[in-house]
């Protein structure tokens, strides 16, 4: 018992050793690198690359110019104001022009641009101070989602070209154990559908009995008041836009409310403005 322990002790002591001939060599690297990276610095700058001293002989290469992580922050003088002058989203139409490797490149600008905003937004709420213009990320929201869709229709008709199929994961409409359906997307599985017991467990539940049947007529009614209100409340702001501009376009109307019915509303007595006519004579 008493040797086992002194070889473990022996084994011990060696392994610090090593460990403190490896650190004081990694520290004599480190100062070699900072002595030639100072000599380097006050020669002219070059393109190339910069070649250090590592362990042993070896040796590696970095880049002179390296970025920092104030890429995560905005321009510093934009960080007191309360505007910030930006352009709009990309379009759908604007995108199909690209070339995929213009779009991979715009890609990785809009994400980021979003780790930037959101960096922004996070430091600003610590510090609470107020985000300057933050519909910013809702354009480069909107631009990522019309890029996204640009990519889908081009590898859609790439894959309906050579195997005629579209190439999306194939999809369908499942219930769920309260009666409420939604679109399961397949995966792939190391076991076969009818040998995954796991899988058929989890996915083939059902749903019946009173409570669900409960469930489902509250909600279905829930999503009728929704609708219902939602109607109503776009009915009454044509009505107190038509009572207060009686001359106004009804294109725009029609194009801003498309589920009212606008023409049976002029007539209507609720949109008479609470004004007196005036009579030419």
């Amino acid at each position: 018992m008493l040797a086992r322990k002194l070889i473990i002790n022996q084994s011990v002591q060696s392994l610090c050793r090593n460990m403190l001939k490896l650190n004081v060599q990694q520290q004599t690297n480190r100062t070699a690198a900072f002595l030639l990276s100072s000599s380097s610095s006050q020669r002219p700058k070059r393109l190339c690359s910069t070649i250090v001293p590592a362990l042993g002989n070896r040796y590696f290469s970095t880049p002179s110019a390296t970025k920092s992580l104030m890429e995560f922050f905005d321009d510093s003088k934009n960080w007191t104001e309360n505007e910030v002058k930006v352009g709009r989203a990309w379009k759908l139409d604007e995108l199909r022009i690209k070339s995929n490797k213009e779009l991979h490149q715009l890609w990785y600008i809009l994400l980021k641009e979003r780790n930037m905003l959101l960096t922004m937004e996070h430091e600003c709420n610590d510090q609470m101070e107020l985000f300057p213009s933050p519909e910013r990320l809702d354009k480069v929201k909107i631009s990522m989602n019309n890029l996204e869709t640009v990519v889908r229709e081009r590898n859609k008709a790439y894959h309906l070209l050579e195997t005629g199929e579209t190439g999306e994961r194939p999809q369908r409409l499942i219930s769920t154990c309260l009666g409420l359906r939604r679109i399961y997307r397949s995966s792939e599985h190391v076991l076969p559908p009818h040998m995954n017991v796991k899988w058929i467990k989890s996915r083939c539940i059902g749903f019946g009995g009173k409570a669900v049947r409960k469930f489902l007529l509250l909600y279905r009614e829930k999503l009728y008041n929704e609708k219902r209100k939602a109607k109503n409340r776009a009915r009454n702001e044509v009505i107190m836009l038509l009572r207060r501009n009686p001359n106004i376009d009804r294109n725009i109307l029609h194009s801003k409310y498309p589920n009212v019915n606008i023409d049976k509303l002029v007539s209507d007595d609720k949109t008479r403005g609470h004004y007196v006519p005036k009579i030419e004579g």
